[in-house]
Parts: C-alpha cells; sequence; structure tokens
C-alpha cells in the first residue's frame, strides 16, 4: 500500500496531510523507446564503465574521476534504504528492446516541502539521441502524477548547455543563474536553475 505522509507543526502536533503517496517498491517506468527500472548489482560494471568517463564527470557533481572500483557496488546498495526512507528514487535507463544499460535518472526528495531535485547522466555512447530528455519526462511525470509532487527542480553546470535542453525538452523552465554556485575539484563553476509546477504540467 502507498505511504501518505503527514507535515509536522513546530508544537509537536500533526499538520494537515500531504497528498504525497509514496509506494511500497520503487516502480519501473516505460517509454517509448527506454525502462527505467531500480539498479541490480548486476549493473555495477557498466555503471563504472559509463560513469566512469572523464566527460560524463565533467558534466556532473557527484561522480568521481578515476571511478574508483567498487564505489558504484556501494552506491547502488545504497538504493533500497533511500527508497525506504524516502530520501530518493534512483533508476537506471535502459533501452526497452534489449536491456542495455545508457545511464541514471533519478529524485531527491524534500518532502516537508513536497518537491524533489531532479538529477541524471547518460554514457557518452548514448549522448545526442535524446534518451536524457525522455527519461525526464517520463520520471517528472510520475513525480507529480503518483508520488504527489508539487514541484521538481533541477540545475546544470553553465558550461553543460546540453543539460539545459534536456531540462527545457522535458518542460521544465528557466528560473536563474548562481554564479560560482557549484565548486567541483576545487574550481567554481556558474550554475543554471530550472523548475516545473505540478500545476504547469497537469
Amino acid at each position: 500500500m502507498p505511504r501518505t505522509f503527514f507535515r509536522s507543526r513546530p508544537d509537536g502536533g500533526r499538520a494537515s496531510q500531504t497528498i504525497m503517496n509514496f509506494p511500497a517498491t520503487p516502480p519501473v517506468l516505460e517509454t517509448t523507446r527506454l525502462r527505467l527500472r531500480p539498479y541490480a548489482l548486476a549493473d555495477a560494471a557498466d555503471v563504472q564503465r559509463l560513469a566512469g568517463d572523464a566527460a560524463v564527470a565533467a558534466t556532473t557533481l557527484l561522480i568521481p574521476h578515476p571511478y574508483p572500483d567498487g564505489a558504484a557496488e556501494a552506491w547502488i546498495n545504497t538504493h533500497p534504504a533511500r527508497w525506504a526512507a524516502r530520501e530518493n528514487l534512483v533508476f537506471a535507463i535502459t533501452l526497452a528492446a534489449t536491456g542495455e544499460l545508457l545511464g541514471s535518472i533519478g529524485l531527491v526528495f524534500d518532502a516537508a516541502h513536497e518537491k524533489a531535485e531532479l538529477g541524471y547522466w547518460i554514457g557518452v555512447p548514448y549522448w545526442n539521441r535524446g534518451y536524457a530528455s525522455e527519461a525526464a519526462h517520463a520520471i517528472i511525470d510520475y513525480g507529480f502524477r503518483t508520488l504527489g509532487l508539487g514541484r521538481i527542480q533541477a540545475h546544470h553546470m553553465a558550461h553543460n548547455s546540453a543539460s539545459g535542453r534536456v531540462m527545457e525538452k522535458a518542460g521544465m523552465q528557466r528560473e536563474g543563474l548562481r554564479p560560482q554556485g557549484i565548486l567541483k575539484n576545487g574550481e567554481y563553476h556558474d550554475a543554471v536553475f530550472y523548475g516545473i509546477l505540478r500545476s504547469d504540467w497537469l
């Protein structure tokens, strides 16, 4: 059964019921070309191979380079507990026809404010084919229609304009620029912010 969350008042009482509903287990989402599914440990070698590309690390905040041995397994092992705690939802992006792993997409939840941060990466061999936009559209729709989020937001490093195009194709609106908003490997990067509301999506 889905779990419905309640806000807590500062005095410890229960506030009005939220509309966020989380299924007991993560779903599988299907699109025209893609299947978004939970990760399995069998995916670890492909995650390390794809995320370990320097070009992928250069466009993301949290992916290290070089990508350490064992890091993919450790990351995948965190997913069930983080879903159970309603902290985040992570999907493997795969081709529906073959099961081939293309990349990753997910939502980090701020349940108290009924919003989530969207993040994703695609392996270099699969760039410029529209896979990220297709996956983003599916997870945004799921976040609004099923989970009951009120807002989904995202950001990217300013030099990664391709990520901005993904967000726009998925229906998000540019909301602003934060100079030197990201620090990675000792270097500052400007951050560009996007967002969309459930009322606009529906």
